[in-house]
């Protein structure tokens, strides 16, 4: 297994590559979107879980090896778990469409949903209730203050604890260099006998840093309402799909019911976070410090939305005409055409499944 992983670390864009054509590939595969066929979705699943450990042993790559460590090589794989239930989930969506029927399959992709839903809410504890990104699956440890302490208008904490560890870290260095100069000292004043039985002094070196993760009551208690409302918003954008899944297990896919509950629970969510981005304390106006990453995924939270124009009922209702208008406007033009049939052909055909318009 070390070897696989070391293979993999040094030749990471070629696997990254790789994977590309093979994911791009499946698209390909005949009846890959059939009611009744198993085998081009597991064939999938496997590439995705694939896809996923080796992700994952990219981005626990010891320090020697890269500058920047993802994940801590002995914390539990938060994203590698999260990435393994969404590459699963599509082949336990047709396996029990196809065994149990449409109507009880939504009761197997409820309990992926909650499985998804634990492993998230886990992960966002253990981060010290930081963002999400990409739906837990890349670790959010961009060097840069936690939204979760927005609103603030004290010294943040993580500058309390990383000024203390440095304090730490300039007192150890002082220490090792002292150490090493006199070990040198010692060795050029006495004869090269001496130093051969001597024992040598070890060089003291600081311990490792311990940082304190912030907890909820932490948060809720000292950000306020700025706090309760990233909490919330991250909560809300946890649980949403989940919510969906069970609203459809009663109302039904083609009821408007889910589709408009959803939207608003994605709404409300995001609007948790974005006023975050300017609060104002004792009349002035503070700036949130969201992360680059951070604030790439409220854009991509937000881009998610596209997906609803492609969820029943709006794609009964009105998506699915204007797709084939303009097939047919487009079928009399030379490879033109043949091109968006295809496309058609294969939105149409991802549409019928649950877990590639989730968005989760």
């Amino acid at each position: 297994m070390e070897a696989y992983k070391n293979w993999v670390r040094r030749n990471r864009d070629y696997v990254n590559s790789l994977e590309s054509l093979a994911s791009g590939l499946t698209w390909l595969l005949p009846e890959r979107f059939s009611e009744s066929e198993i085998g081009p979705e597991a064939v999938t699943a496997v590439l995705g879980v694939i896809t996923a450990i080796n992700e994952h042993i990219i981005d626990t790559t010891p320090r020697s090896q890269t500058p920047t460590v993802a994940i801590e090589p002995h914390s539990f794989p938060y994203p590698l778990c999260i990435s393994m239930i969404k590459e699963l989930e599509t082949l336990v969506e047709v396996a029990a469409q196809q065994y149990f029927g449409d109507d009880k399959k939504w009761n197997f992709i409820a309990l992926a949903e909650a499985a998804k839903v634990i492993v998230r809410l886990a992960s966002f504890r253990n981060s010290g209730f930081r963002m999400l990104l990409q739906g837990g699956e890349t670790p959010n440890v961009e060097n840069s203050p936690s939204p979760s302490k927005l609103g603030n208008h004290h010294e943040p904490d993580h500058f309390l604890n990383m000024n203390g560890r440095t304090q730490w870290n300039m007192e150890g260095k002082a220490l090792s260099a002292l150490s090493r100069f006199r070990e040198n000292a010692r060795r050029s004043a006495d004869p090269e006998w001496l130093h051969r039985v001597q024992h040598q002094h070890p060089v003291v070196e600081p311990p490792a840093a311990v940082v304190q993760r912030p907890t909820l009551s932490k948060i809720l208690n000292e950000r306020g309402v700025s706090g309760l409302l990233f909490v919330l918003g991250e909560a809300l954008f946890i649980t949403r799909p989940l919510i969906y899944v069970l609203i459809i297990r009663k109302y039904g896919v083609r009821s408007w019911v889910p589709w408009f509950l959803s939207l608003a629970i994605d709404f409300v969510g995001v609007g948790c976070l974005t006023p975050l981005s300017t609060l104002r304390f004792g009349g002035r106006e503070e700036q949130c410090q969201f992360t680059d990453s951070e604030k790439h995924e409220l854009k991509r939270r937000k881009l998610l939305w596209a997906l609803y124009l492609m969820r029943d009922p709006f794609f009964s209702t009105y998506t699915r005409g204007k797709l084939e208008s303009t097939e047919k406007i487009m079928e009399p033009v030379p490879l033109v055409g043949i091109l968006t049939e295809k496309l058609v052909e294969l939105l149409s055909g991802a549409q019928t499944r649950y877990t590639y318009m989730s968005g989760s």
